[in-house]
């Protein structure tokens, strides 16, 4: 009965009966708002993902609903963070010591006071002296462009007496007051270089504009003419059928040379175009190219131009610039060499390692001679390659006659002074 009465009770009181709907209203309202609103915004953690709204009715009793909002969707990852800024690179200049070190704390040397005075110029500038540059060198006749100098002294090669031992390759810089006065120009028609490692199969003509060398060793698959490019197809005169075929070769008969691993700097003494060294780079080894500026008007041109390290020398009468210990293996195609790092290896390619005439067995036989008295030992022999190991210490060398040519050097002959 008390509920039914309190039921007429609500119905026939307008003013509670309006009192709830509001409530009623205002309650659906808050819940579809925060429903809205969780579904647009992440909140926070820490705050309370359950809602609770309480209304007290006429009757004086409580009642609480429950709100849950639905849990947000994951939050997206963060963004990944910049790459770092690149360093900024220093560029500095300087002198290289004899440490191989880079230093801008060095002596410039003596100079010529007079040269300087006689080629400054002062200017007024706003009452301050302004003091004027050395002029340029002027550029060379055309007809230099393939001068070298030291080693292009006409006069002093004239000098010197017919001899074998190739003298007149060697450097003879010219006196005090006699020394070139103008810039070597470049070739006619010069191009920048073709970039590595396309040139090392071609270059521009332009660059060494030299036929001589196609004439003599074109049948011999050292270079060959194309249209406005040099090429080259890889062979030597004793590697016809190209570089790469040769150094397998070399490989097969001596294993412990080991290409880019045991042996890692070489020198290829006669070197024609380079293509032994340029081959070499492939394998991981560093080669110095060197050959003398002869008939075939300046190999070492075209080694340069491929991107092969190279110089113009030759080995007579006076050592190169290295000291001891310098090269793994020496590489010498019609030539002879007794100079090699302990232990290292000399590669002969010649003629009369393979062919039986008179003379070029001659030539093998006192080839034999000079590598026995020299203590190196003959390791491999196959075609036109022979393979000599220097000893690794000195042996050999105390065990020899005092007697037996070639001596040894003084004891106060530094072999790194070079």
């Amino acid at each position: 009965m008390r509920t039914t009465t309190t039921y007429n009770h609500i119905i026939t009181n307008p003013n509670t009966f309006i009192n709830i709907l509001i409530i009623s209203f205002l309650s659906l309202s808050l819940f579809f708002a925060v429903k809205h609103f969780s579904t647009t915004t992440t909140y926070p953690q820490e705050l309370s993902r359950t809602f609770s709204i309480t209304t007290k009715s006429p009757f004086n009793n409580t009642s609480t609903a429950s709100l849950s909002s639905p849990s947000p969707p994951p939050s997206p990852p963060p963004p990944p963070s910049p790459p770092p800024k690149p360093e900024n690179v220093v560029e500095r200049t300087g002198i290289v010591d004899d440490n191989g070190a880079m230093t801008d704390d060095f002596i410039i040397g003596d100079y010529d006071l007079k040269l300087l005075e006689s080629n400054e110029s002062v200017v007024e500038r706003d009452g301050e002296k302004d003091w004027g540059r050395v002029g340029r060198f002027r550029v060379c006749d055309e007809s230099m462009k393939d001068y070298i100098p030291c080693l292009d002294n006409v006069e002093a090669v004239s000098r010197l007496g017919l001899s074998e031992k190739g003298e007149k390759y060697e450097r003879y810089c010219p006196g005090k007051g006699k020394e070139l006065d103008c810039l070597v120009p470049n070739p006619k028609s010069y191009k920048d270089h073709i970039p590595w490692p396309r040139s090392r199969d071609e270059v521009w003509y332009d660059n060494v504009p030299h036929t001589r060398l196609v004439e003599d060793k074109g049948g011999q698959n050292w270079i060959s003419r194309k249209k406005d490019k040099f090429i080259f197809p890889g062979g030597g005169t004793q590697f016809i059928h190209g570089a790469n075929q040769y150094l397998d070769q070399i490989s097969k008969m001596v294993p412990d040379i080991d290409f880019g691993r045991r042996v890692r700097v070489a020198l290829d003494v006669g070197c024609g175009v380079a293509s032994f060294g340029a081959f070499l780079l492939d394998r991981n080894v560093t080669t110095l190219s060197v050959a003398p500026k002869d008939v075939h008007e300046n190999q070492i041109q075209f080694a340069l131009e491929r991107g092969v390290p190279a110089m113009v020398a030759v080995f007579a009468t006076h050592r190169l610039l290295y000291p001891s210990q310098a090269f793994d293996l020496v590489h010498c195609s019609r030539c002879r060499v007794n100079w090699t790092r302990d232990g290292g290896y000399f590669v002969w390619a010649a003629q009369p390692v393979y062919k039986h005439e008179d003379k070029l067995q001659e030539q093998w036989k006192e080839m034999e001679n000079l590598t026995g008295r020299l203590c190196w030992e003959l390791i491999a022999k196959e075609g036109y390659i022979a393979i000599w190991r220097k000893p690794q210490n000195n042996t050999c060398y105390l065990s020899r006659n005092l007697d037996v040519q070639p001596p040894l050097c003084d004891a106060n002959d530094d072999p790194d002074n070079v």
